[in-house]
């Protein structure tokens, strides 16, 4: 079969690997329809590794570069281990990707994405999304109904991270936040809090193409480059907004970020980092804010499933290309790269 493999940075390879097969009671093979190119594998692709393992195995995968990448995917379970009762051949599955120490098809924390072991399929070796067909655990398989398309389960897994984001902030009911960066995080971002119930949400993004999605969406837009953010974050929300999302990776973001919030707010780091960043502690002292950083998700695929199913994170929204697999690096990662229009581009292997 065709993958996308990753070599180092700069250097994904589409090229003929062995189909994979069972190997454990509890797995499950899969057939991929649909796979989306994540803000995570562009950092492993353009500056990596982060996730990758290369120098030693992922201590639960056992692999190391090279690695065949994707980790937000949907397909059909087209075989089962003996020991397989969630699923059955013929099943339209949405993957949970986390690798997180696990035992007869369950994972073993409570808040196994916290695990020290933590890895990701699609990052950390075992198979993945840029594949014709990739094998998981029980575990990490959710069936979608018939009502949600392949595409729209490709979405459950960075829809996941919004809602995460927003269910581990203070967030409540009637309260106003900013979200700093509108890509595809972002975006779900302001879809999960618009499901929390925020009275008022902005935007902060500097392309004016993803300011229109987070317009269409149903945000108020800051345009940084134009505007001093933080003041128009400021007298936008009267004041100050109660949560900042972080979600650009960007030090000089993270300082407006955390200034966009009035005394008591709260800011959410959502990004992952390829370098340091450095802020003024007393902008959290004398203010007494607070900061804190998600990881992934755990527990939330039924509940984002059960949210689309009601509108939320609408693959028309979200999407815009869709592009064969042997073309995943020039319309793919190059793509995104160069052209900060595109929000999320989906590969059918």
């Amino acid at each position: 079969m065709k993958a996308a493999v990753w070599y180092k940075a700069r250097d994904l390879r589409v090229e003929a690997v062995d189909i994979p097969v069972l190997e454990d009671p509890h797995q499950v093979k899969v057939r991929v329809a649909a796979c989306g190119i994540c803000g995570s594998d562009l950092h492993e692709y353009s500056a990596g590794p982060i996730f990758i393992p290369v120098e030693e195995p992922h201590p639960l995968s056992q692999q190391r570069a090279p690695i065949i990448m994707g980790h937000e995917f949907a397909g059909e379970v087209v075989e089962v281990g003996e020991s397989v009762t969630r699923v059955k051949p013929g099943d339209r599955v949405a993957i949970e990707p986390i690798l997180s120490p696990h035992k007869d098809g369950q994972y073993l924390m409570e808040r196994y994405n916290l695990t020290p072991l933590l890895g990701f399929h699609g990052l950390s070796g075992g198979g993945g999304g840029f594949a014709e067909y990739t094998v998981v655990g029980e575990h990490m398989v959710h069936p979608l109904p018939d009502s949600l398309s392949y595409e729209q389960g490709a979405l459950v897994e960075p829809a996941a991270v919004g809602l995460h984001a927003v269910r581990q902030s203070s967030l409540k009911a009637g309260d106003n936040a900013v979200v700093f960066g509108a890509g595809p995080i972002g975006l779900v971002i302001i879809e999960a809090l618009k499901a929390a119930g925020a009275s008022k949400i902005v935007a902060v993004e500097p392309s004016a193409a993803r300011r229109n999605k987070a317009a269409d969406l149903g945000a108020w837009v800051v345009a940084p480059r134009e505007q001093d953010a933080v003041e128009r974050v400021h007298a936008l929300t009267q004041g100050g907004a109660d949560v900042a999302f972080e979600v650009t990776g960007i030090p000089a973001v993270l300082n407006q970020a955390i200034n966009a919030t009035h005394a008591g707010g709260e800011t959410v780091i959502v990004s992952i980092w390829e370098t340091e960043a450095a802020f003024q502690p007393n902008d959290l002292v004398i203010k007494e804010r607070t900061m804190k950083g998600i990881i992934a998700y755990r527990h939330i695929y039924p509940a984002v499933i059960a949210l689309m199913e009601q509108g939320y994170f609408r693959a028309e929204d979200l999407i815009t290309a869709r592009i064969a697999l042997n073309d995943v690096v020039d319309q793919g990662f190059e793509a995104l790269l160069n052209d900060k229009s595109h929000i999320k581009i989906m590969v059918e292997p």
